[in-house]
């Protein structure tokens, strides 16, 4: 873990899965608007230190921090370490999630219970552990996904997944009334990430493009600009949502 500097930061976010894909473009933007960041990583040590090192050489402030977001220690162990480093914590966006393909039909118990596991019993603690640390004014992202709405064969125990995150953060920006922290969910249409491009052949990564009346694969960036605007104070008033965030994907 990098150690930054002792003094005491203005504001500070917590993102989860932040060592590649979107949410590591999520932890740089939000670098850039002002926030020292803990860059969380399941089991790549390396990538997770690359991001540090860019936000670090920009003038920001990171750390590392590994854990597994399904077990309950290693997530308090993430925001006991966040604390440590930072003094508080702000916002928090959980990005951390698994999509593997699966028939329904087939009967992969082990699997369906991986996904369920880590996107949802994840999504279950760290939401919990931040509505415990974040203070008035701050706000609480998830990650769902626009492919809820399109229920494509093999994506069911991805889909179930995702539509439980939706669950929970309605819940909880109920659970959080009159303590003035925003609760919503981010849900990206096709982005091409090493998830989504994983198992597709380009034939079919052709027919994603095609889908949003934009008829463009969205960018990470276009996430992370979403991201930057509910955690900002131009997203104060928004609470209890999903950002369906896919260039009429669905």
């Amino acid at each position: 873990m990098t150690t930054p500097s002792k003094e005491l930061t203005s504001k500070v976010a917590i993102i989860t899965g932040a060592s590649g894909g979107i949410g590591s473009v999520v932890a740089k933007r939000l670098a850039s608007d002002g926030f020292a960041i803990t860059v969380h990583y399941a089991g790549n040590p390396a990538k997770a230190e690359a991001v540090v090192a860019e936000i670090s050489n920009a003038v920001g402030k990171a750390i590392a921090v590994q854990a597994d977001v399904a077990k309950a220690a290693e997530v308090e162990h993430l925001f006991k370490q966040t604390r440590e480093a930072f003094g508080r914590i702000d916002v928090v966006v959980h990005s951390a999630g698994i999509m593997p393909m699966l028939p329904i039909s087939g009967g992969d118990v082990e699997t369906f219970d991986k996904v369920i596991a880590t996107n949802l019993r994840g999504t279950f603690l760290v939401l919990g552990h931040a509505a415990q640390h974040v203070p008035a004014g701050g706000g609480i992202i998830a990650f769902s996904s626009s492919v809820i709405a399109k229920s494509f064969p093999n994506y069911g125990p991805y889909i179930a997944s995702k539509a439980g995150v939706e669950g929970l953060v309605r819940v909880l920006a109920n659970e959080l009334r009159g303590r003035n922290i925003t609760v919503n969910a981010v849900a990206p249409g096709p982005i091409p990430t090493e998830l989504f491009l994983k198992g597709k052949t380009q034939a079919q990564i052709e027919e994603f493009r095609k889908l949003p009346p934009l008829e463009r694969l969205g960018q990470a960036e276009d996430i992370a600009g979403v991201v930057s605007f509910l955690a900002g104070p131009d997203g104060a008033w928004v609470n209890a949502q999903v950002l369906r965030a896919n260039g009429g994907f669905a």
